[in-house]
């Protein structure tokens, strides 16, 4: 269904509910009516939680159970894909602030398998980020006035690729062991040369080839180009373990973003991680106190795949026409955020180390910057 045709009206009032973040209720703002979420089945969770077939995904040949029509804009500023709940033709892009008007048409995409609800507040989130901002140093002032007093964070749901896979790798290369050997040298003491003994490490290198094998589980990978990628992959942790199935209502108030990283993209930097930690694991099996690693060939097998939301809060502050993106993990309140500095408070800064250089060194040699000797120094 798509999300257009959503709706959430109050039983007592007939105004549209909210998901109340850390609850499994919708909330009316205007009557303070509560609507209790259907409990999750266990078949439900079970089946939102099962893995899809890369391969399958990487074809584009997945069930139409997998698939769902949504509709979407795209923020010409920051080329976000935003999806809406419910009857909005317009919105502000919870990215960067620009103002959007949503397409009329809609986009076939993979649907998301489960989703991680709001557990924080946004008048939580907000003190979070406002603890976050205070410890910034050179900021301008008022972007900790703006966090106090501006507008509301805006809650979205941004879109993550998991992947598993089975891996075995064979590799080549060397252990080196550290050795030890006894040289003399000639040194220069007081003007004449004198010989000396010193202890230099050497290094010996041996063949080495082996095996190693891994399990990877819910490998996590941001799905979304519209925030800076160390921004997203530093919101971490996530508990995967809160995930629940994909449910419309955890959408009611808050915003979703489409992907925008290809499930091919996502598998390839999801790879190249796996990669690493597979290095890594070569180098222990190596052993000694140094290696060298020739080749690696890895097998991969059980490739799977899902394609999750996990709730983000964020702020958008624009200063000398630039805009700064805050986010705060909503499940656990880790801030992360991109920061403008205060020219004016750097050069305060600046001078006044200057005089307190100066003002010392005119203490201890007045005449170093030009200056008469004070009396009391005679």
């Amino acid at each position: 269904m798509p999300q257009d045709e959503y709706r959430w009206p109050c039983a007592n009032c007939g105004a549209q509910l909210r998901y109340a973040p850390g609850q499994t209720s919708l909330t009316c703002d205007h009557c303070g009516h509560v609507q209790a979420i259907a409990p999750e089945a266990p078949r439900t969770r079970a089946r939102a939680l099962q893995e899809l077939d890369l391969a399958r995904g990487l074809r584009d040949d997945l069930s139409s159970a997998d698939m769902v029509e949504v509709r979407t804009t795209s923020c010409p500023n920051c080329g976000a894909k935003v999806e809406i709940t419910g009857a909005t033709h317009a919105t502000e892009c919870p990215f960067c602030a620009t103002p959007v008007v949503l397409d009329t048409g809609t986009e076939r995409h993979i649907k998301p398998q489960a989703l991680v609800p709001f557990v924080l507040t946004e008048v939580e989130a907000r003190q979070a980020m406002i603890r976050w901002m205070g410890s910034l140093w050179f900021a301008p002032g008022t972007l900790l006035e703006y966090a106090r007093k501006g507008r509301a964070l805006s809650g979205v749901y941004v879109p993550f690729w998991t992947f598993d896979a089975d891996t075995d790798s064979r590799y080549s290369g060397e252990r080196g062991e550290y050795y030890y050997e006894i040289r003399t040298v000639s040194v220069r003491v007081n003007g004449r040369m004198e010989q000396r003994q010193e202890r230099v490490r050497r290094t010996r290198w041996y063949p080495a080839s082996g095996r190693v094998s891994r399990d990877f589980d819910d490998v996590l990978v941001m799905a979304s180009r519209s925030l800076p990628a160390r921004l997203g992959n530093e919101l971490t942790p996530w508990d995967l373990g809160a995930l629940t199935a994909y449910t419309p209502e955890f959408l009611a108030g808050f915003q979703a973003e489409g992907y925008t990283v290809a499930l091919a993209d996502g598998w390839r930097e999801a790879q190249d991680r796996m990669s690493n930690v597979i290095r890594q694991d070569v180098r222990r099996d190596i052993g000694g106190d140094e290696q060298r690693i020739h080749d690696v060939a890895t097998s991969w097998s059980d490739e799977t795949f899902k394609h999750i939301l996990l709730p983000v809060w964020m702020a958008a502050y624009k200063y000398n026409g630039k805009s700064y993106r805050f986010l705060v993990n909503g499940q656990t309140g880790e801030v992360q955020g991109e920061r403008p500095w205060s020219v004016w408070k750097i050069a305060t800064v600046v001078l006044l180390v200057a005089a307190i250089a100066l003002g010392a060194l005119y203490l201890s040699d007045p005449e170093a910057i030009g200056l008469p000797q004070p009396d009391w120094m005679d």
